[in-house]
């Protein structure tokens, strides 16, 4: 097992390169040397049954590994129970649309903390996510929970870890860029920085849950708020920088799945970081 890579939906040279459908991504990806796609629906679930199950035959075809990102309005912590339990049928929504093209795990925001305290937002994002669980019951579809990049929002990677540990069926989804930015910056100096960040995960999950993480990694501008907006690997002001993640990777024989959302340049800059942990395991076996 290694660490997998690839982009979150269509980069600008994606389409620079003559491509028009998504459906022709896992082939273009394939060509790059890269192994992973996450098919977006932030702006909700949009698409015939039968384009995801033709998303998930090319996927297969070029041995590209499927994720979905679900909705953004989704709201695990809404204090307006009727949008909150809305989030369900996105949800579900996304599940159905995951197994369909075959994806193994859907990426979900986990909603705000802004207006009520830290701890009643993870109660309802609890009770939300216990909901969802028990109407789609009979899928093989993991339900990814994403850690979040502005302070007012849930989504400390504690209170990922917290929600996560009421059933098997989720799983931490890492965002360290998100992480980053929430902390405004230096959150990630050393090797041990992002070791830390596998140990928690083991330490309150398990050791398979750290070892086969489903993570994001940009570099991610912030202000005191925390994130502000998306970045290219060009950027050398705000960081995080994914040497010292390739580093822990390598060393430590994990092996995640980590999608790039750059801005624009998602597939390039997942291919850098591809070449640096490669860099990175042929160093620690040289």
């Amino acid at each position: 097992m290694s660490a997998k890579f690839g982009p979150a939906g269509n980069s600008e040279a994606f389409y620079a390169a003559g491509n028009k459908s998504t459906l022709q991504a896992p082939e273009w990806l394939h060509g790059l040397g890269l192994e992973l796609y996450e098919y977006q629906c932030g702006q909700g679930v949009r698409g015939s049954d039968e384009m995801f199950r033709q998303m998930g035959e090319n996927a297969a075809a070029f041995g590209i590994e499927l994720s979905l990102h679900a909705p953004y309005f989704i709201s695990l912590s809404g204090t307006e129970e009727e949008k909150r339990l809305k989030s369900i049928d996105y949800i579900r929504q996304s599940v159905s649309a995951a197994e369909k093209m075959k994806a193994r795990i859907i990426v979900i925001h986990t909603g705000s903390a802004a207006k009520i305290s830290r701890e009643e937002a993870v109660r309802l994002a609890k009770d939300t996510i216990y909901r969802a669980l028990n109407a789609i019951p009979d899928t093989e579809v993991a339900f990814g929970l994403e850690t979040m990049g502005k302070k007012n929002q849930l989504g400390t990677l504690e209170e990922v870890l917290d929600i996560c540990s009421i059933d098997g069926r989720l799983r931490p989804v890492v965002d360290f860029g998100h992480l980053n930015a929430r902390n405004c910056g230096g959150y990630f100096e050393k090797e041990d920085d992002y070791r830390r960040i596998f140990d928690m995960i083991a330490d309150k999950l398990g050791a398979d849950y750290a070892e086969n993480l489903h993570c994001h990694f940009s570099k991610i501008e912030y202000t005191s708020s925390g994130e502000k907006k998306h970045l290219t690997f060009e950027d050398n002001v705000f960081g995080p920088e994914f040497e010292g993640l390739a580093e822990v990777i390598a060393k430590d024989g994990l092996s995640p799945s980590i999608i790039c959302e750059s801005d624009g340049t998602m597939a390039k800059d997942a291919l850098i970081m591809k070449n640096m942990y490669l860099n990175a395991l042929s160093g620690n076996n040289g």
